[in-house]
């Protein structure tokens, strides 16, 4: 943030108007439509519109397209994302007008006083488990609140205010937007060194990460991947401390882990794993083991053992509040939707499936190309990657060349800058160099990929389109190319 300095003693009230600056960002569009929700006068800016601006727009805030001084006039606070530097525009304004400016984590407290909030932590997958969170809740007769980092499926929007008494929240560690959460329960589905722009060590984003399971109160309860060493890392220490802790995986302990488990185990203490995995379709079924010898099958439409963690995470989280009976969220998953771009099937013609997903760290890329190889067993898996800023290529080089395995072909598009300059010697051609792969290749832009695929792909494929920027335009013409070609 170059030094800008933010006030942190606000107490939003209801009726204030509230400036967003970058307004249709995917965190602060949530934060908005909670803030019209509760009775807030929202507007904000943007450097263009968006379906969020247009969207926000429509539920009664006020969109302006571009920055300018004079857009905050009348405005009580301004919220700004991570990105925004201290001489913006309106960020200087509002400091010549004496109007406070905040970051996220700065309001967040606010938004959720008096609910139960339910904190969802996590490198990937924290977006799908709250989404699941969220939806099981509402299938099970609650009403919760809740702030998702993607468009979710079933409720075709990313944030919303309930009549209930839980809060769900999408637990963003950058920029340490999550310490300002005051979670009663937290998840933690992984820990894999990200965002090297903020983190400039691992050891530092697991102290963050520490210090986010730290904000529980007394009585509060951590559900932490014990498939996962850090998240597992954590919830050992929290275990020591005598402090109510749940775990839950795939790959169930030997024998004698268990004893050693059923050993340290207190009231405080349950573990839970996933048993008898089949993929059958787009759908995966398991077996969720509950400590004492209880069970009961779950059915989820959605591929790969990343979702069983998501979905186990997601059912364990429920459990300890209102009473809603595991097995109960169990069978509401099987009417889950997917939120936007994690595992988005954009179409499928003549035996060609084109599949959208966020991914954009090496843990994500492999997890998506495994569930397209179980997902789509017999066909050739075509992964085209956006590498996404600078900062995370440089520090993430060696696990980003191990991350391409389950694919059969790879495509490397140019490197999506983000906020971030160009760093020397960092490109996608020396990335492609280093990758082992019989065929991985650079196709610097989107249209020297869509060239690629359009010449090389045949039936039976899938083509998964990888990316936090904007590549997954490349699905969308690809798509066009496939049915101006079916006819």
């Amino acid at each position: 943030m170059c030094g800008m300095r933010i006030e942190h003693q606000l107490k939003l009230t209801p009726g204030q108007h509230i400036f967003l600056v970058g307004i249709g960002g995917s965190g602060l569009s949530a934060i908005a439509r909670v803030l019209l929700g509760q009775g807030y006068r929202v507007s904000g800016s943007d450097r263009s519109p968006s379906d969020q601006t247009e969207a926000l727009a429509r539920d009664g805030a006020t969109i302006y397209n571009g920055h300018d001084a004079a857009q905050i006039a009348g405005a009580d606070a301004l919220i700004i994302t991570s990105a925004v530097k201290s001489d913006h525009v309106e960020v200087a304004a509002a400091r010549a007008a004496g109007i406070p400016v905040y970051k996220r984590q700065d309001i967040m407290a606010d938004l959720m006083e008096g609910k139960t909030v339910i904190a969802v932590a996590g490198t990937k997958g924290k977006t799908t488990t709250t989404a699941m969170i969220v939806h099981l809740l509402r299938e099970c007769g609650q009403d919760p609140s809740y702030i998702v980092g993607g468009i979710m499926g079933n409720t075709g929007t990313n944030a919303g205010v309930g009549k209930g008494e839980a809060f769900v929240v999408e637990a963003d560690e950058y920029d340490n937007m999550f310490l300002g959460l005051k979670p009663d329960i937290a998840v933690i589905t992984n820990i894999e060194w990200d965002h090297p722009d903020f983190f400039k060590t691992e050891a530092d984003m697991v102290e963050s990460f520490r210090r986010f399971v730290s904000l529980l109160p007394e009585g509060g309860v951590l559900v932490a991947c014990a498939d996962d060493k850090l998240a597992v890392k954590l919830a050992d220490e929290r275990l020591g401390k005598g402090q109510k802790t749940r775990t839950y995986g795939i790959n169930k302990p030997e024998p004698y882990d268990l004893y050693l488990l059923a050993r340290r185990r207190r009231t405080y203490f349950w573990s839970y794993w996933a048993d008898f995995i089949q993929a059958v379709g787009s759908d995966t079924r398991f077996e969720f083991d509950i400590p004492g010898d209880m069970a009961f099958d779950v059915t989820i439409p959605l591929p790969g053992s990343h979702n069983i963690q998501n979905t186990m995470a997601a059912i364990i989280a429920c459990d300890p509040y209102n009473h809603v009976r595991a097995e109960e969220a169990g069978k509401a998953l099987e009417t889950f939707k997917p939120t936007a771009r994690r595992f988005e099937l954009r179409g499928d013609v003549n035996g060609i499936a084109i599949v959208d997903d966020y991914a954009h760290n090496p843990m994500s890329i492999k997890a998506v190309l495994e569930a397209a190889k179980q997902r789509y067993p017999d066909r050739a898996v075509w992964a085209v990657w956006q590498p996404h800023t600078y900062s995370r290529t440089q520090a993430l080089f060696d696990q980003f060349v191990k991350a391409f395995d389950e694919a059969d072909h790879v495509l490397v598009t140019d490197i999506y800058a983000a906020r971030e300059n160009p760093i020397e010697g960092v490109t996608s051609e020396a990335m492609v160099a280093a990758i082992q792969h019989t065929d991985v290749r650079h196709t610097p832009t989107f249209a020297d990929a869509v060239a690629v695929l359009s010449a090389e792909v045949t039936a039976p494929a899938v083509v998964v389109i990888m990316s936090a920027g904007d590549a997954p335009q490349i699905g969308v013409d690809y798509l066009k190319y496939l049915q101006s070609k079916a006819g």
